[in-house]
């Protein structure tokens, strides 16, 4: 069963995937990936308006998304450590 930080993270990753496909391309498609016409990827060029929005908002998404990740699994990490601590104990009883 899922817990509500499951659902967090579920949502989180979703949001991370509609924002990603929001964003606009910054090379010349397809054609240009086969011809090397979008060789200037790494070029500063300055977003604004809309493009700048997205972009800020995917970033702190994906910072959210990791937190979540790290959090979740020191939180598994610790009830399986005080799991297995209980059934020790159990045992020596």
């Amino acid at each position: 069963m899922l817990n509500w930080y499951d659902w967090l993270f579920m949502g989180v990753g979703i949001v991370i995937i509609i924002l990603c496909l929001l964003q606009g391309g910054k090379s010349e498609g397809a054609s240009g990936a086969i011809t090397g016409g979008g060789l200037n990827v790494f070029v500063k060029t300055k977003e604004r308006g809309a493009e700048k929005v997205v972009s800020i908002l995917t970033m702190i998404m994906a910072i959210i998304f990791f937190i979540i990740a790290i959090v979740i699994e020191v939180a598994a990490a610790n009830s399986a450590a005080s799991a297995a601590a209980d059934a020790g104990i159990r045992f020596l009883f």
